[in-house]
């Protein structure tokens, strides 16, 4: 028998004097472990959560979700259901809407009537079953969130997504990991806005410096930089 460890043996760190934030940049890498090197650790994992049971272990982990824990459809998926090149596609959908409904300051029938410049129809029902055919887990990552889960680790989604999030967690139950506690269509910003980032941390009540950021995009993770 063997237990699954996750390593992510390439992943770009961003520091910041007040956060800190990584970028990744490669698969994660699965190495096994003999059973008794897996049941000390457990053991010693077991004991010390036991003895700190009322404190917190840091640092906090915020995820970013898409093309970080979840395969995005967006780029690949979502043109072809429209028959579209992502060229096509971007040149006649509204230039906003999508960002309007991952803010939720429009719902997905305002988001079918104003999706395309000219107002044509489609089918939404469809578009949200291909979708949501299109999430699966990015290899390896299922494993490391399970890995840092049973080490103790506070995880929390920090994303830009509409409430289609919910057809991620109905197919994919990633909240068995981490709380969906920082989804801009809840919030009602975006991830550059610095708001949004000292949101997440007012609601934490944490220092900043024990908050980990971890994003697919250097220019969301480089944003940080500009706050104080």
């Amino acid at each position: 028998m063997t237990v699954a460890l996750m390593m992510p043996p390439l992943i770009k760190p961003y520091h910041h004097h007040h956060f800190k934030a990584i970028t990744l940049t490669s698969p994660f890498i699965c190495k096994s472990l003999k059973t008794s090197t897996a049941t000390k650790m457990s053991a010693s994992v077991t004991k010390n959560t036991a003895a700190n049971v009322t404190k917190r272990k840091l640092p906090v982990l915020l995820f970013d979700i898409m093309d970080t824990i979840v395969r995005d459809p967006f780029y690949h998926d979502i043109p072809a259901f429209f028959g579209m090149s992502m060229k096509e596609l971007l040149d006649c959908k509204h230039p906003t809407a999508w960002i309007e409904f991952e803010k939720g300051h429009i719902d997905e029938a305002e988001l079918a009537r104003i999706f395309f410049k000219d107002g044509r129809h489609f089918d939404l029902e469809g578009l949200k079953s291909c979708i949501k055919q299109g999430y699966s887990y990015l290899e390896g990552i299922e494993e490391l969130l399970s890995s840092l889960k049973d080490n103790g680790y506070e995880m929390h989604a920090f994303t830009n997504y509409p409430i289609w999030y919910r057809m991620i967690e109905d197919k994919l139950k990633l909240s068995s990991f981490l709380s969906w506690t920082f989804c801009s269509c809840i919030i009602g910003k975006r991830k550059p806005d610095p708001l949004f980032y000292l949101e997440a941390v007012k609601h934490l009540d944490i220092e900043p410096q024990n908050c980990v950021f971890i994003d697919d995009r250097g220019r969301l993770v480089s944003s940080l930089s500009n706050l104080g």
